[in-house]
């Protein structure tokens, strides 16, 4: 039986997990195949480090990568590095020597990809990317081929395991978000610098990937609004459902009219949608497309097996095609040219909001706010205000209907400079 040669770049958690399912499903992957499937060497920073899963006696560490894609043996290179430049090069170098790539790399693709599209097309190899984007959950291949003939009207998900990991605990146990945030550390599900997790990057990287296999379109990163969850409160979470909502850190993006909105932001979330009871570090995705309708995926968005199961599926993808003799449809849009997108100016996104005000408890308060809302055309649909009689600032929580979101900031603008207002509003978007 033939043997597919793979090099490694990088053998951290993902690639330990690809390395133990390799083993563990050999025989399952080779009645799949007719063929074996085994790692010829991985590139390493240090030769000397205690790894997590031995490779086997066949295989090798470097840390030369010129050494991996050279190799003549290696069939594919499977690139798990992450970070930018030197990933980017290896990826490249291994196009340049006819080799196949295999990537888990959601930042590199969401800053180089349509660079790595044109340089896998011109040397007509593949470039797979299906564990780039929420790990386990196989959204890649559902948007190039399950649903290739649809046309998605929207997109949205929780894309980050950690931030969900972290909401939940605030939402279920009541913890703020420093002590979740540790907790989530603890636990390994957070870098020791979050801060791509957290801030939101993290899913907008996952995001702008996404929306080139669903629309066939560059929206650049730079140009993806993005907010984070350090701002979420416990007593946000509690208003939220008392309303009849979850805050979920979500990324989405529709159709308006030929235009896309995007974004990457906390959003209430009605609690009777299956999206608002994600729990933990797991990720959904749910579309919409014109044909299908809705359509909702969810499993682990990371980890050594899931993440690594994604990896293996594309490898198993391009060895198909190997035997084919046949080069993978990289982008899911024969090969063509992404253009840019057509954007919808954020500040012309419509949505219903939560705001919330903290304000002196007197007199006139809420007619100047309303006010100040009829003047901006924000309408409201709920309000509620809590607090004791003379304390320095008390909560006005206000549910929008649908409002323009250049006409949302006016009037926080303006709020936020009346004398009574004591903190500025925090604002989120509702689903």
């Amino acid at each position: 039986m033939d043997v597919i040669k793979l090099g490694l770049g990088g053998f951290g958690t993902v690639g330990s997990g690809l390395a133990k399912i390799l083993d563990m499903n050999a025989d399952r992957i080779a009645k799949r195949l007719d063929r074996k499937i085994e790692i010829k060497s991985a590139l390493v920073r240090d030769l000397n480090k205690k790894r997590a899963f031995d490779l086997g006696p066949n295989a090798t560490l470097t840390d030369n990568p010129d050494e991996l894609v050279n190799d003549p043996e290696v069939d594919i290179i499977v690139e798990l590095m992450g970070g930018l430049d030197t990933a980017r090069d290896l990826i490249l170098k291994a196009f340049a020597a006819g080799k196949h790539v295999v990537t888990a790399n959601k930042h590199l693709l969401a800053e180089h990809g349509l660079e790595l599209f044109q340089a896998a097309r011109e040397n007509n190899v593949g470039l797979m990317f299906e564990a780039s984007c929420a790990g386990g959950i196989p959204i890649v291949q559902t948007l190039k081929e399950s649903l290739a003939g649809d046309k998605v009207n929207n997109m949205l998900g929780i894309m980050n395991g950690t931030a969900n990991y972290i909401l939940s605990e605030m939402t279920t146990k009541g913890m703020d978000f420093n002590t979740a945030l540790a907790d989530a550390q603890d636990l390994g599900y957070a870098e020791a610098d979050p801060t791509f997790d957290i801030e939101g990057f993290d899913t907008a990287h996952k995001l702008c990937v996404l929306i080139r296999m669903a629309y066939g379109v560059d929206y650049p990163l730079e140009d993806i609004p993005v907010q984070g969850i350090t701002g979420v409160t416990p007593m946000d979470i509690q208003f939220a459902r008392e309303f009849g909502y979850r805050i979920k850190l979500l990324a989405h993006v529709m159709d308006v009219d030929g235009q896309l909105e995007a974004g990457v932001h906390p959003a209430l979330v009605p609690y009777t949608y299956l999206i608002a009871r994600v729990g933990g570090n797991y990720n959904a995705i749910r579309l919409t497309g014109n044909a299908v309708g809705p359509v909702m995926l969810h499993g682990q968005g990371a980890g050594d097996l899931p993440t690594g199961s994604a990896v293996l599926a594309d490898i198993m993808h391009l060895i198909r095609h190997m035997k084919q003799g046949v080069t993978p449809d990289n982008t899911g849009f024969d090969g063509l040219a992404i253009e840019k997108a057509k954007i919808l100016p954020p500040e012309e996104s419509e949505s219903k909001y939560y705001f919330r005000f903290t304000v002196a408890d007197r007199t006139g308060v809420m007619a100047a706010i309303t006010k100040s809302m009829a003047t901006h055309g924000v309408s409201i649909a709920q309000a509620v205000q809590k607090g004791e009689a003379g304390a320095e600032g008390v909560p006005l929580v206000i549910i929008t209907h649908e409002t323009r979101a250049k006409d949302a900031n006016a009037m926080i603008e303006e709020v936020d400079a009346m004398d009574f207002t004591v903190e500025p509003c925090v604002k989120f978007r509702i689903l």
